[in-house]
């Protein structure tokens, strides 16, 4: 988890072992989009919001891996939607 001291990158914070920890608004700069897509991630259980751990604001963060792995499934997710059926 993320200590104070930590380098702070311009979107997220890398921590003592090269981690680095996103918050919601971090993540959505990040990947562009909205912080609600982000919460509709957590909503859909791409991102385990019970688990996440908070920075010192009481913020919840993840780390880039736990993003990009909630944006692959929601990227299959919609192209699973999008592909047009056998009839």
């Amino acid at each position: 988890m993320p200590h104070p001291g930590d380098r702070e990158p311009e979107h997220g914070r890398e921590d003592a072992d090269g981690t680095i920890w996103f918050t919601v608004a971090q993540a959505a700069r990040f990947l562009r989009c909205s912080p609600q897509t982000i919460y509709s991630w957590e909503r859909r259980g791409h991102l385990d919001r019970d688990a996440a751990p908070t920075d010192e604001n009481g913020r919840r963060i993840y780390t880039q891996q736990q993003i990009a792995a909630a944006l692959r499934t929601a990227q299959h997710n919609t192209a699973a939607i999008r592909r047009p059926h056998a009839a």
